[in-house]
């Protein structure tokens, strides 16, 4: 039984947290590839504005997000205090730009609370749950939420670039 498989059994999760703006998330640690240090992106044309632009990773192009805008925040300006959580959504791999990774937590399925009924529909299609952990308040984001589904017109812009 693989460690994966043993939390599965006790009803637990690790999970990678960090800072966007001036709230935290946290995703699955099974869905982060790596974690880098922030590297300047080249712009790509006609690309949605979420998209910061392309780097090179060893040898494949990765598009990165700047996480923020994704979330209806304002944009990140990076500086080399930022870093890219290197993720596979729906079988493809991008970068997420945040402001840093705080921690890793391993925490029981039974923490994670419902986003509240007040939260807008965008914040309940973004965030999965909410964690409250010494004395913070963590959302559990919705990994497949930050690309545009194959059926929206915006993945029409995705997919060309």
């Amino acid at each position: 039984m693989t460690s994966l498989d043993k939390a599965a059994a006790a009803g637990t999760r690790e999970l990678i947290a960090f800072l966007v703006g001036e709230q935290e998330f946290c995703v699955d640690v099974v869905s982060v590839r790596e974690i880098r240090v922030w590297t300047p992106a080249t712009p790509v044309a006609h690309a949605p504005g979420f998209v910061c632009g392309v780097i090179n990773l060893r040898g494949a192009v990765l598009a990165i997000i700047d996480l923020a805008v994704r979330l209806g925040l304002p944009p990140t300006i990076p500086t080399s205090r930022h870093a890219i959580l290197v993720v596979e959504i729906r079988e493809r791999v991008v970068g997420l730009l945040v402001e840093g990774v705080s921690e890793i937590l391993t925490v029981k399925n039974d923490m994670i609370q419902p986003a509240p009924d007040v939260a807008s529909q965008m914040a309940r299609d973004f965030v999965r749950g909410i964690l409250a952990v010494d004395g913070r308040l963590i959302s559990l984001l919705v990994l497949d939420a930050v690309l545009p589904s194959e059926t929206a017109q915006s993945s029409q812009d995705w997919d060309t670039f």
